[in-house]
């Protein structure tokens, strides 16, 4: 470079931060960070190996620190942020324990919207305060991705519903404080959608044990220790007349609006619900592909080959930089999808784009690290293949990557007649 080209050379001007950065968020983020690395990665590192449970005490700093309330409104003794606090939180959660980031999706607000508009509000304190921690029984040995084929019945007897069934991955149930059930109230009349006739009833119950009626085991998984997820029969479970779940109508009756604004609120209220839950298992997924990649760049320097760290080699450092980058492509997009949900904006495409990505990302990112790691990488005495075993998870759960293709194509063309 000549002295002329140098006088006129100006440095490049530094990246703008996007417009969701706050310091706020930032001082958030740090928070979540250090208790993750300080307090959860430990217990982690201590029990998943045994398939142990989440302590109480863990439980309850996740209480202290209010993450159990991200999404509940500060009136009710919640955060009262949005769904970028509650995922950004969750990805730093999920780089030490996926579960410790999934158990707070068994709260914020879950389980309240019943219709008694006192109730709704007393059990939202009580979910910001970790003391109303659920359970949602959604499938069936026949009905996975298909709930419109769910079968366990609910029949009206005078005050109480009577539950008759078989559920399936219930993660948390015991444990939990409550199980959300979706049922089959009645069979849908022609012309009607196949779902016509399903409703969620909220089934209360005692931390670690289960009411009358109602029976099960554990799940042996692979993986995602932490809590465990049961198989259930129902056998004429009784739960009261008033406990049905609407979110849609809850969200309506609490909005200010009046008429049609108010149909629109719940309504935008039931569907964020179902994005919110596919953009934080992207944000799970990528705190999982994150700690592969940092437990990754911590080994590579340690071992070492031929005389060298194997982080010299050119072909590790290349692989370490084609993961980072994959990494930060999905940690963008999801935090683009929750802005848009917290703006109130229409993003069900963007939502399952979003899971599909991500998790497809971890699966491809935690294997590599295991390839990084050679035959240390598959032992327990490292924990790469814990973040191998969860990650292979996120693209199961909260839908498929089938399903999430299938919404998106959907959005993106329209089917023939024939289709």
């Amino acid at each position: 470079m000549t002295s002329s080209e140098n006088e006129t050379w100006q440095p490049e001007p530094p990246v703008l931060l996007p417009p969701w950065h706050t310091p706020e968020r930032e001082k958030l983020q740090e928070q979540a960070r250090r208790f993750a690395m300080d307090e959860v990665l430990p217990v982690a590192n201590e029990l998943d190996p045994q398939k142990g449970e989440i302590p109480a005490s863990l439980l309850s700093r996740l209480a202290e620190l209010g993450y159990f309330g991200i999404t509940v409104p500060a009136g009710q003794g919640g955060l009262g942020l949005g769904v970028f606090e509650y995922c950004m939180v969750s990805e730093e959660l999920a780089r030490a324990w996926m579960s410790t980031a999934s158990i707070l999706a068994r709260s914020q607000g879950l389980g309240t919207a019943v219709a008694d508009a006192d109730r709704r509000q007393d059990l939202l304190a009580r979910s910001a305060r970790g003391e109303w921690i659920g359970a949602i029984a959604l499938s069936e040995p026949d009905a996975g991705s298909d709930l419109a084929g769910v079968s366990t019945r609910a029949v009206l007897d005078g005050d109480e519903w009577v539950v008759t069934g078989h559920k399936r991955w219930c993660g948390n149930a015991k444990a939990a404080d409550f199980i959300q059930v979706l049922v089959r109230e009645r069979d849908p009349e022609q012309g009607e959608s196949r779902s016509a006739g399903l409703v969620n009833l909220l089934l209360e119950k005692e931390r670690g044990e289960f009411p009358e009626g109602l029976s099960g085991y554990p799940i042996d998984k692979v993986g995602y220790h932490g809590f465990l997820t049961w198989d259930l029969r129902f056998d004429g479970v009784r739960i009261p007349k008033d406990n049905v779940i609407d979110q849609a109508k809850a969200a309506k009756e609490d909005s200010a609006e009046e008429g049609e604004a108010a149909e629109q609120a719940g309504f935008a209220e039931a569907q964020k619900f179902l994005n919110t839950a596919r953009v934080h298992t992207a944000a799970r997924a990528v705190g999982l592909a994150r700690a592969a990649l940092e437990d990754s760049i911590v080994y590579l320097q340690e071992r070492e080959q031929f005389g060298h760290p194997i982080s010299d080699f050119q072909a590790l450092r290349f692989t370490v930089a084609e993961m980072a980058a994959q990494i930060e492509q999905s940690r963008a997009f999801y935090r683009q999808v929750a802005h848009l949900l917290d703006l109130g904006l229409p993003c069900a495409k963007e939502a399952s784009m979003v899971k599909l990505e991500a998790t497809e990302m971890s699966v491809r990112v935690t294997n590599q690290a295991m390839q990084l790691h050679g035959g240390n990488g598959y032992t327990t005495e490292r924990q790469v293949e814990r973040h191998w075993r969860d990650a292979r998870l996120t693209t199961i759960f909260e839908g498929t990557s089938e399903i999430q293709k299938r919404i998106i194509s959907d959005r993106l063309l329209p089917r023939s007649p024939l289709g």
